[in-house]
């Protein structure tokens, strides 16, 4: 039998599955990939609390790629015509970008994370919303950080669904709601 872990998320009740991590840790995992009602509602609270505490946020970033669709509905609802995506792997448009490797808890391992130009110039001198779906270590939002740094913006708000674990301790993001370690 399946096992569930029920949390509410500013009001809206979900059950995430309970997987375990080849580190033998289990996480309840939150998925929005094709959950087109959940990553709307998401959004749009993340949105409200990034116009309360980063009302002068320019542009958002995020890492592919369960923050994708969630930053598209937070970017909609702020308002931004574009988002900088932090690519996995190099693509044929982004042969002069920038990168930084990070160590993710989902990932088990060093990964790099690449930046087209063209977003890496979105950043630059802009006032960045760095946007993903869950914080743990905080490996991925290391990355993203790098690459913000990188790229020439500055870092206003930090903001994610579900804090897990100690994240939920960070005083540096803003987050729906939180989530154990199990």
């Amino acid at each position: 039998m399946a096992e569930f872990y029920t949390i509410n998320i500013v009001g809206r009740e979900e059950k995430l599955p309970v997987l375990a991590l080849p580190s033998g840790v289990k996480i309840a995992f939150f998925n929005l990939h094709g959950n087109q009602d959940l990553t709307e509602y998401c959004g749009k609270k993340l949105a409200e609390r990034i116009k309360k505490y980063a009302p002068d946020v320019e542009v958002l970033i995020t890492a592919e790629s369960k923050g994708l669709q969630l930053t598209h509905v937070v970017a909609r609802e702020l308002n931004q015509k574009f988002y900088a995506v932090a690519r996995k792997s190099v693509k044929l448009y982004m042969q002069d970008g920038i990168s930084a490797t990070v160590k993710s808890i989902t990932t088990g391992g060093e990964q790099t994370l690449y930046l087209s130009a063209h977003d890496a110039q979105l950043l630059k001198g802009k006032r960045v919303g760095i946007v993903d779906d869950v914080i743990s270590t905080g490996g991925s939002l290391r990355g993203l950080e790098a690459l913000v740094e990188k790229a020439g913006g500055i870092i206003t708000v930090k903001a994610t669904v579900l804090a897990e674990g100690d994240a939920a301790k960070r005083g540096d993001i803003i987050f729906l709601e939180t989530i154990p370690l199990l």
